[in-house]
């Protein structure tokens, strides 16, 4: 049992890494849209690849969504909009057009047969308005009904009278032979009394064009089974493309049935476990400091996962947009935090999970994976504004060409583009700018460092560097003068220059705790060291690297950085006071001489190394040539080739080379003794 327990232990790590793995691939498997899968791939506009193909059952051909939203448009013209005739308001019209007349038309002035005369023909006038009735508005669309006494009639749009046009239709239907003196009056009373009756009744109206909408047929006739579809090396036309489409929906809905389900769960289980076990295969082969630490691989992890959902997420509720998917983010987070070929490595197993579940696979996976290269192309130094920006319309650019390119193959003309998909990429593009503000949550989430923190951990003014020129001023110059030559090496073999430049000015920050027993921060003959014995003082000096780890801690100081701090002397002897105390004591033991390590694993930290070496010993050189410079950083660092100081580290003796070059050319400018001038 207690073997078992201490197996667990640790092995913890790995285990850790299968469970992780597994709920990865159960979660994907979730997001992937219910449906089987086509067993033939196909594209408007090229040859069908395959055997002849016949239909294997009957099925109904699908309209396109085009000719689907053709039929509902026409809908939406000739709907019919029906209308209501309010009688009460008719009768009061009625009503006050009596009253009206015997104010106006009294017997005082007129006779009776005038009278009578004069209100029939107003009565008259009345009934012909009202027969349909008149109109609150004058938009008037699709087809008009009007709803009297519970019946529906359609009227013709040229019979509509509203308030506006009454006036016109009284004038022209008007009795023109009568005094214009009555003629005027009479007019006058009828347009005073007219008002609308007839209103719209939205409810009645939307529910009939719901009606109508339920009948469009969502097929156009059907396909027997054996028939043939299409022949080998036939190119797929638009009608081929139809049938086919239609065939593949049928079959994709009928193959995900619940005898069939668990089969088609494991099919996709497998293929996104292989794919997964690539991205561990690869961690642990070429990237193993990544594949050690959990929380790295839990970042790239969650990655994958975001980026599956969200995509899944927009194919299930509308296909069209897959596009506007800011898929490009996730290589330029993970070059962001690692490095470039991991981004791109990552970037490409996720679009071939994504390529089980997208539309027109092919095309999706070449335009991503093209849009993943010249993502990590293009992308570098991200802290740079400017950068993002020419990389994002450099992406949406491949975009909007690659798309261009596949509707000439499918259509062969120019014809029915869909310039809405350009203002998809444009989004895309917007989104993807969305990855400044994630690199900082992600740095907060899961404690890594991005280039942008090492750019704020870089100024000279932050907390930190200033107390260390406040302390120990002469550490904070040979700091300065550290991190420049190591930015320059670091530059000329491709390394990560801004990295190794925190790490130059950050790693002998412990001696902020006993400048004065530094050479550099003595400003005196005095040396505290002459009053102390060899392993006391060796003891100080090793100790300025665990305080430094301790006080960048204290500091929160990412990891990469204090990486620094633990290797830039590795596991080096203090050679000064060992040599000493063997003068004292010749059985001495040299591990009480040496630094804790560990020795510089990566070229970043192995740079420093040399770079913090040759600066602090060049303060010995007198009267320095060029061919003294030469041959005192070439016996620094063959002192720690000869130590085994580099073994860990990823840096070739051919990159140890260019690095002498740079350190070499930097020494002579910076002792090129200028003229003297005359007093």
């Amino acid at each position: 049992m207690a073997n078992a327990l201490d197996n667990l232990y640790k092995n913890q790590s790995l285990i850790y890494k299968y469970i992780l793995y597994a709920i990865s691939v159960g979660l994907i498997v979730f997001f992937f849209p219910r449906g089987g899968k086509f067993k033939f791939d196909f594209q408007k506009g090229k040859a069908w690849q395959y055997e002849n193909l016949y239909a294997p059952f009957d099925f109904s051909i699908r309209k396109g969504i085009e000719e689907i939203e053709a039929e509902k448009k026409e809908l939406l013209l000739n709907k019919a909009a029906y209308y209501v005739f309010d009688q009460s308001i008719y009768n009061q019209v009625q009503k006050r057009f009596a009253n009206d007349f015997a104010d106006v038309f009294d017997a005082a002035n007129y006779n009776t047969s005038e009278r009578e005369k004069l209100f029939k023909l107003g009565e008259a006038l009345l009934t012909s308005i009202y027969r349909i009735g008149v109109f609150r508005d004058n938009k008037i669309t699709g087809q008009p009904y009007l709803v009297k006494n519970n019946e529906a009639t359609l009227i013709r749009k040229h019979q509509i009278i509203t308030i506006g046009s009454a006036a016109v239709f009284l004038d022209n239907n008007l009795d023109a032979n009568l005094p214009k003196e009555q003629r005027t009056q009479l007019l006058n009373v009828l347009e005073g009394v007219i008002k609308a009756n007839v209103g719209y009744d939205k409810e009645l109206s939307d529910k009939a064009y719901a009606d109508e909408l339920s009948k469009v047929s969502f097929t156009r006739g059907s396909i027997p089974e054996g028939k043939l579809l299409i022949a080998k090396g036939e190119v797929v036309d638009a009608d081929n493309f139809l049938v086919l489409d239609s065939l593949r929906s049928e079959y994709e809905s009928e193959v995900w049935s619940r005898d069939n389900y668990y089969y088609i769960l494991m099919g996709y289980a497998v293929l996104v476990a292989l794919v997964l076990v690539m991205l561990l295969l690869f961690l642990k082969k070429y990237r193993p400091d990544i594949f050690e630490n959990n929380i790295k691989v839990t970042f790239i992890f969650f990655n994958v996962l975001l980026m599956v959902f969200i995509t899944t997420l927009v194919v299930k509720r509308m296909d069209g947009y897959v596009y506007i998917v800011p898929l490009c983010i996730l290589p330029l987070i993970l070059k962001n935090f690692f490095d470039a070929r991991l981004g791109l490595f990552v970037h490409v197993l996720t679009i071939l999970i994504l390529g089980f579940v997208v539309p027109n696979s092919f095309e999706y996976i070449f335009l991503q994976i093209i849009a993943g290269i010249v993502t990590i192309l293009t992308v570098s130094e991200l802290y740079k504004r400017a950068n993002l920006f020419i990389s994002v319309g450099q992406i949406t650019l491949i975009y909007i060409l690659g798309y261009f390119a596949f509707h000439i193959i499918h259509e062969g003309n120019m014809d029915n583009i869909q310039w809405f998909t350009f203002l998809i990429f444009l989004l895309n593009g917007m989104l993807t700018l969305f990855v400044q503000p994630l690199i900082y949550l992600y740095e907060k989430l899961f404690g890594l460092v991005s280039d942008v923190s090492l750019l704020e951990l870089s100024d000279t003014n932050s907390k930190l560097l200033k107390e260390l020129a406040n302390k120990a001023p002469g550490t904070f110059h040979h700091s300065l003068q550290v991190a420049n030559l190591a930015e320059a090496a670091a530059n000329e073999i491709g390394a990560n220059a801004m990295l190794v430049r925190v790490g130059a000015l950050y790693h002998d920050i412990g001696k902020m705790n006993k400048p004065t027993f530094f050479t550099e921060n003595q400003i005196t003959n005095v040396n505290p060291h002459d009053d102390l014995p060899p392993k006391e003082s060796a003891k100080i000096i090793i100790d300025h690297v665990i305080q430094g780890i301790e006080l960048a801690r204290k500091n929160n100081l990412p990891d990469r950085v204090i990486d620094f701090i633990r290797t830039h002397h590795g596991n080096s002897l203090v050679y000064y006071f060992f040599k000493k105390q063997l003068d004292l004591e010749p059985e001495t033991d040299e591990d009480f001489f040496r630094y804790p390590g560990p020795m510089p694993f990566s070229k970043e930290t192995a740079i420093l190394m040399m770079s913090d070496a040759v600066e602090a010993a060049s303060k010995s050189l007198k009267s320095p040539t060029y061919t003294i410079i030469n041959d005192f950083v070439e016996k620094i660092i063959q002192g720690q080739l000869k130590a085994d100081q580099f073994i860990n580290a990823d840096i070739t003796l051919k990159e140890i080379e260019m690095v002498k070059k740079v350190l070499k050319k930097k020494l002579t400018n910076i002792y090129h003794l200028r003229v003297e001038y005359p007093e």
